[in-house]
């Protein structure tokens, strides 16, 4: 049954997690051609994983819809976990590969279906220890909004409290299911701003536009600099998320990057 309270349908959070999905699908496409070295792999992982973590905001999409606050928030763990994950998998491979070490065992095994990434925990204290991340991890770090986080997508997972198995009732009349939703909505682009912080950080050619790849095609000289032009759905989420909200952290990948970032 779809929702058909007007305030509930009309909760900003839909047309945000539209702007996230489309990012992420334009992401995906977008570094296709960068290899992942130390992996073995011929294309892009994070193409597959940016893909992947489209979907689960589609889903959440769509069991929102119907009201299933309480479901919302499996799937926003997952796009958490996803999102560690995506950050660990490439910081592990920056810190490992080398030419004696050309393939990194963890990662490719984990590709390979031969292996399991370590548990959430280990992965996020690799991340939060690594020296290359500390000017962001104090940004991102500097309060506890992720601990709360994390702690309430464990609560509603495990139905820790009666009241998140009620957030999956949508019958029944619950004073607090906006404010929910606003929590929800909030938990959900922290997340997105985490991944990206940490990515554009470690990776900021993923911000590349194609310019200089298609003149280089077109065998043809590209324009001076252009392969630190910022691919214009990169700038876009910049304007419209990131730098409204942590300007503090555009700040960071603008001073650590030659990328041309407004």
């Amino acid at each position: 049954m779809m929702v058909t309270d007007k305030q509930y349908k009309e909760h900003s959070i839909f047309t945000e997690l539209r702007q996230y999905t489309d990012f992420y699908k334009d992401l995906s496409q977008s570094i296709f051609s960068f290899c992942s070295m130390g992996t073995g792999a011929i294309a892009n992982i994070d193409t597959y994983v940016y893909s992947s973590m489209q979907g689960t905001l589609e889903s959440m999409q769509a069991v929102l819809e119907m009201g299933r606050i309480n479901d919302a928030y499996a799937l926003l763990r997952k796009f958490y976990d996803s999102a560690i994950i995506n950050v660990y998998s490439n910081l592990y491979l920056e810190d490992h590969f080398s030419i004696e070490n050309f393939i990194v065992e963890q990662i490719h095994n984990w590709i390979q279906s031969k292996e399991q990434l370590p548990d959430y925990r280990v992965m996020s204290s690799y991340i939060r220890n690594s020296d290359k991340l500390k000017p962001i991890n104090d940004l991102l770090y500097a309060d506890d909004r992720y601990k709360q986080l994390r702690n309430r997508c464990n609560d509603h997972t495990h139905y820790n409290f009666f009241k998140h198995l009620m957030l999956n009732d949508n019958e029944v009349y619950l004073k607090n299911r906006i404010q929910s939703l606003d929590i929800l909505a909030r938990d959900t682009k922290n997340i997105f701003i985490l991944n990206l912080a940490y990515m554009f950080f470690l990776k900021y050619h993923y911000m590349a536009s194609t310019d200089y790849r298609d003149y280089l095609e077109c065998n043809m000289e590209p324009p001076q600099d252009s392969q630190y032009w910022v691919a214009t759905f990169v700038q876009e989420i910049f304007d419209k998320v990131i730098s409204l909200e942590r300007p503090d952290i555009v700040a960071v990948i603008k001073a650590n990057s030659a990328m041309q970032l407004t």
